[in-house]
């Protein structure tokens, strides 16, 4: 089960990333910080063992560990990633998502 959490004004302010969604229990959390039709700065949430199915995108994405741990799986290979550190995933090849404990991620997608 997806939550989306409220929209507010963001510019201009100091901001703690992991701050800007909390963890539900069984559920993935997202909050779009950045929407343009060149791309997209999204903030989720995982709670343990939740995840995002096998999927492709027509573009590289970013996906920063803001806390927690997450296994990101690309080409069917396992990569373990934790707060602090980043994973590129590439262009059209199948990726996916697994909270290996719950995590935050930014997802920063760029489409130009």
């Amino acid at each position: 089960m997806a939550k989306i959490e409220k929209k507010e004004d963001l510019r201009g302010r100091a901001l703690k990333a992991k701050d800007l969604v909390g963890y539900d229990a069984g559920a993935v959390v997202s909050r779009t910080i950045i929407q343009k039709p060149v791309g997209t700065v999204t903030i989720f949430s995982f709670d343990k063992g939740q995840g995002l199915s096998e999927h492709t995108a027509p573009f590289d994405a970013m996906v920063e560990i803001l806390d927690g741990e997450a296994e990101i799986h690309i080409d069917r290979k396992p990569v373990k990633v934790k707060a602090g550190e980043f994973i590129i995933m590439p262009a059209n090849r199948p990726h996916a998502l697994k909270a290996v404990k719950k995590f935050k991620m930014a997802l920063i997608m760029i489409k130009a």
